[in-house]
């Protein structure tokens, strides 16, 4: 049997009308030009094809009797890929606000539990820009899928089994199903024996590592202090950032509800690149840092925003490389987003130095964080604790662990091709919780950074207003790099006296001998006066001194050079 970790399980015991546990994402397809088929039928017909490459596909969830443990994963013989893959149309004029806005009505509902935990939905209606190739159109592509069943590595797995590189798909071999009917029917009896044996494995692997999880689970709550150095000709490079044990309040640390708001934007990869290049920071700083400047921009202008800095809780990845299993791999960690500091270099330098005493942290106790544990009980108790935790409104007047979730997630940086149509955009929508209404969700794709934002409609009901401000921020970052690119570069050393071109050794020796007597000749010249002869005079000079003694006249005697000096001073 294959049994749900006790991380994934726990995904299901959390969820509760006001907290859907699925991740999804909203693509936009160009069709080729001239298409004139049903592209409802054609990704049908395409995922049917497919249905081998990613087990969420076909697999659904077989709770144990009497939840005494966690649900076994079964395949579904009936799957029905037109309750599956479904359409819809947008009213006119298909704007992208209105398709951001119908994203987040469908995030907002529950995946049925009985069926594979996954819905797309194909959006006719969707205005095709000027600048699109004549003929063509553009269609939506919203996706969701339990976190149950994966998560943002494992989304990328699946996402490559569905596209292709091409307009053309790949040859893709059809796998007859060797599983026999019925081989997924167990009996009670069965079943809650399979359970109990598995939970009593865990229990043991929790026994091993119990002292190791407690000092573990003390150290992620620490607060962290970082020091690191970014630029070294700014006056103080060196920065000490610290991290709080709680985030201050504010309108995102509230309950929330059962709607969701999604909203959209994309920056240039390349820039925010070259922003980390810079000023040596990562990619993911960068994105941190246009959070931060959107999110004290946004709090501000509502003048709401705290004096103390806002934090944010940062996936970790514990997938480790060529693990393709379709299941959950991840930690969290807490990063301030220094939204105290007005200036953006700074801020970014502050996220900096927060990002590396985080990282160091959870590095170090990354071999030790858990994804499986005990699930006796745990159906019951954690679905309760979820359900008083959110009828008791605590989240209301408890300080938040963290004030926004961000996460960036590395995708394809070529285009891809799902049944002929070329993606455009990969928007993530994720999941947002009491206390932490903001879920901001980064996925790099083709030469883009696409952020998709999720909210509860009730805490950020202007959500597309902070997309707005993101795009704001991230031109504040970039002018820093363009402010240092234009300034004038510093005053280059005396050049050295270039040495003679090399030629023969015979001319070398004769340089360097040349160059030895130069010194000897400069000082016996100084040390002994060279009177310079007289040259001779000219002819006529001559003549005219003879004439003047035949005539008897005296010629003028003339004056010393040294009296004439002396006369004129």
């Amino acid at each position: 049997m294959d049994h749900l970790s006790g991380l994934d399980a726990a995904f299901l015991y959390l969820e509760t009308p006001e907290m859907p546990m699925h991740v999804g994402s909203l693509h936009l397809y160009e069709l080729p030009p001239g298409y004139e088929g049903n592209f409802v039928d054609d990704v049908r017909r395409h995922i049917t094809q497919r249905l081998h490459l990613a087990p969420v596909f076909r697999r659904k969830l077989l709770n144990m009797p009497f939840e005494l443990a966690n649900p076994v994963w079964v395949l579904d013989e009936d799957l029905d890929l037109e309750y599956h893959i479904r359409s819809t149309v947008l009213p006119k004029p298909g704007s992208r606000g209105q398709l951001d806005r119908l994203v987040g009505r469908l995030h907002s509902s529950l995946i049925d539990r009985s069926r594979p935990l996954w819905e797309f939905y194909i959006i006719e209606g969707l205005q095709t820009p000027a600048d699109a190739p004549a003929g063509s159109r553009h269609v939506g592509f919203y996706a969701k899928v339990h976190h149950a069943a994966l998560d943002g590595a494992s989304a990328v797995v699946l996402a490559n089994a569905m596209l292709d590189l091409s307009p053309q798909p790949r040859d893709v071999r059809a796998v007859r199903d060797r599983r026999t009917p019925g081989a997924d029917t167990y009996g009670i009896a069965e079943l809650a024996g399979a359970g109990l044996r598995h939970t009593a494995g865990q229990i043991v692997k929790l026994g091993r590592a119990l002292p190791t999880l407690a000092r573990t689970a003390v150290q992620l709550l620490r607060p962290a202090r970082g020091t690191a150095t970014l630029d070294e000709s700014t006056p103080r490079p060196r920065l000490t950032v610290p991290t709080h044990w709680f985030g201050p309040r504010t309108a995102l640390s509230s309950n929330v509800t059962n709607q969701r708001v999604f909203a959209s934007v994309s920056v240039p990869l390349a820039e925010a690149k070259r922003i980390g290049k810079a000023h040596g920071a990562s990619l993911n700083e960068v994105v941190l840092a246009i959070c931060s400047g959107a999110l004290r921009h946004h709090l501000a202008e509502a003048h709401s925003l705290p004096a103390e800095p806002l934090l944010a809780a940062v996936p970790v990845s514990l997938r480790e490389a060529g693990n393709t299993q379709m299941n959950t791999q991840a930690s969290m960690m807490r990063i301030s987003l220094a939204s105290d500091i007005a200036e953006p270099l700074a801020r970014l330098r502050a996220i900096h130095a927060a990002s590396a005493a985080a990282k160091a942290l959870t590095a170090s106790m990354k071999s030790v964080l858990p994804t499986d544990f005990p699930s006796l009980g745990a159906p019951w108790l954690i679905s309760g604790l979820a359900s008083l935790y959110g009828r008791s409104r605590l989240a209301d007047r408890m300080p938040p662990i963290a004030n926004v979730t961000i996460s960036n997630v590395p995708g394809s940086p070529v285009p891809l091709y799902l049944a002929g149509a070329k993606m455009l955009t990969y928007y993530p929508a994720s999941i947002v919780v009491h206390g932490v209404a903001l879920n901001i969700t980064v996925e790099s794709y083709n030469g883009s950074l696409d952020f998709g934002l999720t909210a509860c409609r009730k805490a950020m009901p202007d959500l597309a207003h902070l997309a707005h401000d993101m795009l704001a921020a991230h031109r504040e970052l970039l002018a820093t790099v363009k402010d240092a690119e234009a300034a004038p570069a510093p005053s280059a050393p005396p050049a050295a006296k270039k040495r003679a071109a090399p030629g023969s050794a015979a001319k070398k020796k004769a340089v360097r001998k040349s160059a030895a007597k130069k010194p000897v000749a400069r000082q016996a010249a100084a040390q002994k006066k060279v009177v310079p002869q007289p040259t001779a005079k000219p002819k006529a000079a001559a003549r005219k001194k003879a004439a003047q003694t035949a005539a008897g006249v005296k010629p003028r005697a003339r004056k010393p050079a040294a009296a004439k000096r002396a006369a004129a001073a």
